[in-house]
């Protein structure tokens, strides 16, 4: 596996199914201590009618196979899940490079307090943590916190 071999592009209708896939997977692999707030049908729901039409996102494909997704909402990074078998490939890399080419000015994201890798992921692409909350505006009642990232000032 090698991320050089996936290909992010735009997602369509047709890739709604296999993106709610990742998401789940992911979902539950990076957050096995937070209940999901939505059912697997839901979820795929949410996608299908949600994301997909009303969002700006992006699939990472290889071999005809979704393995990553990026939502994105003005400024607003919504959405940035690998399946668990890229993680670490520099698939995120790649994704945070497309996101900071769409939106130079500035990007916000939420993020659960206890998704450490997330942190982890999220502070050397130069994202500060600005604010944390008790979870009680998420879906998922489980404390969050938001990043944000602004490029350096030019002097």
């Amino acid at each position: 596996m090698h991320s050089n071999d996936v290909v992010p592009r735009r997602a369509t209708g047709a890739d709604a199914r296999a993106a709610a896939d990742v998401w789940l997977r992911s979902f539950a692999a990076a957050l096995p201590t937070v209940r999901c707030a939505r059912e697997e049908a839901d979820v795929r729901d949410w996608f299908a009618r949600v994301l997909l039409p009303g969002y700006e996102t992006w699939v990472a494909v290889t071999g005809g196979d979704v393995v990553g997704l990026m939502v994105l909402n003005g400024e607003e990074l919504k959405q940035l899940y690998l399946d668990p078998t890229w993680r670490g490939w520099g698939l995120g890399d790649r994704f945070m490079n497309l996101a900071k080419e769409h939106q130079p000015d500035r990007l916000t994201l939420w993020t659960f307090q206890v998704n450490t890798s997330a942190h982890r992921f999220y502070e050397p692409h130069g994202f500060n943590a600005v604010e944390r909350t008790d979870g009680a505006r998420n879906d998922e009642r489980e404390p969050d916190v938001r990043y944000l990232w602004q490029p350096p000032a030019a002097f």
